[in-house]
């Protein structure tokens, strides 16, 4: 089972690099302008930003170093990385009871 950073990761990096595959129209023979071209180039800075915070946050949290962590995290405008638990095992099974109520209806 992949970890919560490479999970986390993957969520983030996904639709930007489909956004960018997106706006790489030129090389399939449509017109691209300046404010196309800025885009990709904005949406690449906005992968590398994340990346290395998120990065950051990662490597400080197996170092237990708390204030690289706080300000990693707040640069990425939480100071705590996303938790995955207990509420949604709790979600997944009443999901689950739900949908066996409504096969047997």
């Amino acid at each position: 089972m992949p970890s919560n950073l490479f999970v986390s990761m993957m969520r983030t990096l996904v639709p930007i690099v489909a956004a960018l595959v997106l706006s790489w129209t030129g090389r399939l023979g449509i017109p691209v302008d300046s404010n196309a071209a800025a885009s990709a180039v904005a949406l690449g800075l906005a992968a590398a930003y994340y990346l290395l915070f998120r990065g950051l946050e990662w490597l400080a949290a197996r170092l237990s170093w708390g204030p690289l962590k706080t300000a990693a995290g707040v640069f990425l405008g939480w100071a705590q990385p996303p938790a995955y638990g207990r509420q949604d095992d709790d979600l997944r099974a009443a999901l689950q009871r739900a949908e066996g109520r409504g096969s047997g209806s």
